[in-house]
């Protein structure tokens, strides 16, 4: 029986995303990855290098995922920003690999920069001014990552922070605060 090496790469990709998610690099174990992918620890490093090699991986492709799931909207911003809100929402992996990737390799530019580059210059002709569009882009992300971010214990104050209408009402605030905070009339 021949072996699919596209299939096991993307298992084992999919596998260290979610482990690498959860645990952070230093956390992240590669048996651990090898099992839930179906593979074995042999083919991790045979298709990868080593575990920091992975990490990489697993951070580019997820952030990868948000640049292509959710382009920037350079004629609608605010609504862009509910776009990526959502996109956390619905896929809160990716931010916290993201996350991680700060906390543990501040240093490393395993973050793929072309990808806001591209964002970049997608916004240039849109960003109102005094913003730059880079100014544009990190305030669309911080906001939009707010919610996410925040501690659950302030987020849970007064009830479940993941109620669909809480979770509704923030995705309003978070496009109200940039439609009003980049074109303030």
């Amino acid at each position: 029986m021949a072996r699919d090496s596209e299939a096991t790469r993307a298992r084992i990709l999919a596998a260290a995303i979610e482990e690498f998610a959860e645990r952070g690099l230093a956390g992240a174990r590669v048996d651990r990855i090898a099992q839930a992918a179906s593979s074995n620890v042999r083919m991790i490093y045979a298709y990868f290098g080593d575990k920091s090699g992975l990490f990489d991986i697993a951070l580019r492709t997820a952030l990868r995922s948000l640049a292509d799931d959710v382009p920037p909207r350079p004629d609608d911003l605010p609504g862009w920003a509910g776009d990526v809100f959502d996109h956390h929402r619905r896929h809160p992996d990716v931010l916290r690999l993201s996350m991680w990737a700060q906390l543990e390799r501040p240093g490393a530019t395993s973050e793929p920069l072309d990808t806001y580059a591209d964002k970049v210059d997608l916004v240039e002709a849109s960003a109102p001014a005094p913003f730059t569009p880079v100014d544009a882009l990190v305030l669309v992300y911080a906001l939009a990552q707010a919610w996410f971010l925040s501690p659950v214990g302030l987020t849970a104050i007064d009830g479940d922070p993941n109620d669909a209408q809480r979770l509704a009402a923030h995705r309003v605030a978070v496009v109200t605060a940039v439609e009003r905070m980049l074109r303030p009339e």
